[in-house]
């Protein structure tokens, strides 16, 4: 017990970290987005956020089985500082650029690669196998927190406080959690970590065969990918679509209660399981989800977003969870740890390449489209308006309306239907 308390501390500490880099993204993006009107600022923030860590992934997986694991976690914590610090200053000397705001998130973002590996691997560590699905719960609220909470809480301090102090929230929640982790760090046995039999390289082969091996594994995560591309478009417009329609306080609270969508999924899916039919329960799912989605689009109503928000959260849950289990039960257990990190990085890129496009195609393509005078104002424009921001509402659309389609193909793929058998 002693152990799972310690475990409960650091866990804490990640907790509250977790929520300032997630009120630090909001508040930045609201900072940027006001200022410049453009997606593609934006979306630059999201690319900095998340780009170093699909590239390093691979890397801080290794050095967390080759390394002390709280001391790579202390690196993680205290490096992630530096990158905030950074834009502090530089909002403090005034007239902070762009590229200076960039650079310090990608620093940041660069630390806490290294850092997050090692936290998952230190549960390993710390607890025993029982406590395991516990821990793994409560790790994934942690990281849910960013989406629950904290746009929710940005929207109300951004209201109250200038945007320079959201910063020095976030570098205080690191500082905490690092401390945490030199106290922990004092009272326990380093475990030394084994020295790996193979190297890198062959070990990645080895997962890169175990997953090509079975075609219906394949052609689910390359579905995925391509839903990952839609939902990262989502991720990317989101904010930009509520600020062109409401205050940056509306939009936290509105992209706070939509995410909560995602609790109650999870807590029905903990509460009942889910049955065997897991294709039919993965169609349906990603059917419902692409319609919701497509619903985000139709009005300028805050309330009814906030709605079909909420239950497009709500569904995601049990695609995850159904794909989980198709993917699981279809690849040697010896080898799922190195073919899980293959499928989230080819998985992952639908994300990045969403966060690459997505600028360049509302802020070129689709909202000239849908400006007042603009080629669609009459025509689609007289469906879901005119004006700021209905472009993104237009992508939006289309982007549901694909995903309701790719769920369709879900069910006539034999290959895929084929994994539910084995």
């Amino acid at each position: 017990e002693n152990l799972y308390s310690k475990f409960l501390l650091i866990w804490f500490g990640q907790f509250i970290s977790m929520i300032g880099s997630g009120l630090t993204i909001f508040a930045l993006g609201v900072f940027v987005y006001q200022r410049t009107h453009a997606v593609s600022s934006y979306t630059s923030i999201l690319l900095c956020v998340f780009l170093p860590p699909f590239i390093l992934r691979p890397f801080g997986g290794i050095l967390a089985d080759r390394h002390d694991r709280r001391l790579m976690m202390l690196i993680g914590d205290l490096g992630a500082t530096l990158g905030l610090l950074f834009i502090f200053f530089m909002m403090l000397k005034g007239n902070i650029q762009l590229w200076q705001i960039y650079l310090g998130i990608a620093i940041s973002s660069i630390f806490s690669a290294f850092q997050d590996p090692a936290y998952k691997a230190s549960v390993t560590d710390l607890l025993s196998e029982a406590q395991y699905a516990k821990a793994s719960g409560l790790v994934q609220l942690a990281s849910s927190a960013q989406h629950l909470i904290s746009p929710f809480l940005a929207g109300i301090l951004l209201t109250i406080i200038d945007i320079k102090f959201i910063f020095m929230i976030d570098i205080s929640t690191f500082l905490i959690a690092s401390a945490i982790i030199i106290w922990i760090r004092k009272t326990l046995v380093i475990t030394k970590t084994e020295k790996p039999k193979q190297n890198f390289i062959a070990d990645f082969k080895e997962g890169i065969t175990e997953f090509s091996k079975n075609k219906g594994v394949i052609w689910l995560v390359g579905i995925i990918m391509i839903v990952l591309f839609f939902v990262g478009l989502l991720q990317a417009l989101f904010l930009p679509l509520l600020l062109s329609l409401t205050s940056p306080k509306i939009a936290g609270i509105t992209q706070s209660v939509s995410a909560s969508g995602m609790l109650i999924g999870s807590l029905f899916i903990g509460l009942f399981g889910s049955k065997n039919k897991h294709m039919k329960v993965l169609s349906i799912s990603l059917f419902l989800a692409g319609l919701f989605f497509a619903n985000l689009g139709l009005s300028t109503s805050i309330i009814f977003i906030i709605i079909v928000g909420f239950m497009f959260f709500a569904v995601l849950p049990f695609i995850n969870t159904s794909i989980e289990v198709l993917i699981r039960v279809n690849i040697d257990n010896k080898k799922q740890g190195r073919v899980w990190s293959i499928i989230s990085t080819v998985t992952y890129l639908g994300s990045v390449v969403a966060f690459v496009v997505a600028g360049f195609l509302a802020d070129k393509v689709f909202n000239p489209l849908l400006e007042v005078n603009g080629k669609l104002a009459g025509t689609v424009g007289s469906i879901i308006g005119a004006g700021e921001g209905r472009g993104i509402a237009l992508m939006l659309i289309i982007s549901g309306i694909m995903i309701s389609f790719i769920s369709i193909s879900i069910l006539k793929n034999k290959f895929i239907r084929n994994l539910e058998r084995n």
